[in-house]
């Protein structure tokens, strides 16, 4: 008879809800936590490092650059990181000779972004088309007007730019920019 009140005691009760997570469920959730952390941390490194071929100070070097006349001269070229975008503020001379300052700050994913302090820009989008080369479009109004391939080379002390556009009469003009780290 004891022997039955045993059993019947030691039977497990359909009613009652054991607990849903046991010691080694609490370690592999932490476990998950964490893994999940360092997965996030990775991929901001990553997207860190795919754009600091880019980032610095660029001075325009003169000597090694073909700029066709009715093209901006960008004398100096500073990108700098700003949260997780991108700052690019650029001084030079534009196509008239006048000194001009002007800023972009936005991500490098293809899409439009506000552009101040040039006369003939007030959008640009920047894409990465791979570690060491950019594609940026600026535009007037909705209205393309200067497209340009940025390759920083492979050692990363100097860049070229190759821009393409139309001058303020509508004709195509093209130049090469080549720019040394600083």
């Amino acid at each position: 008879m004891l022997a039955d009140l045993i059993q019947v005691y030691n039977r497990p009760n359909p009613l009652v809800r054991t607990p849903a997570l046991e010691i080694g469920d609490k370690m592999n959730r932490k476990s998950l936590l964490c893994t999940g952390a360092l997965l996030l941390l990775a991929v901001g490194i990553a997207y860190a490092a795919e754009n600091d071929a880019f980032m610095g100070t660029w001075k325009l070097n003169e000597a090694k650059s073909k700029i066709t006349t009715g093209m901006p001269k960008n004398s100096t070229v500073v990108y700098t990181a700003d949260g997780d975008n991108v700052k690019v503020a650029i001084d030079g001379t534009d196509v008239n000779g006048k000194p001009y300052h002007s800023d972009w700050t936005g991500k490098f994913d293809g899409k439009d972004y506000a552009l101040t302090g040039d006369p003939s820009t007030d959008m640009r989008s920047y894409k990465v088309i791979d570690d060491h080369t950019l594609l940026t479009i600026s535009k007037k109004g909705g209205k393309e007007t200067i497209s340009a391939r940025i390759v920083v080379s492979a050692d990363g002390k100097s860049r070229t730019v190759t821009v393409s556009g139309t001058d303020a009469s509508g004709a195509k003009v093209t130049s090469t920019q080549t720019y040394d780290k600083q």
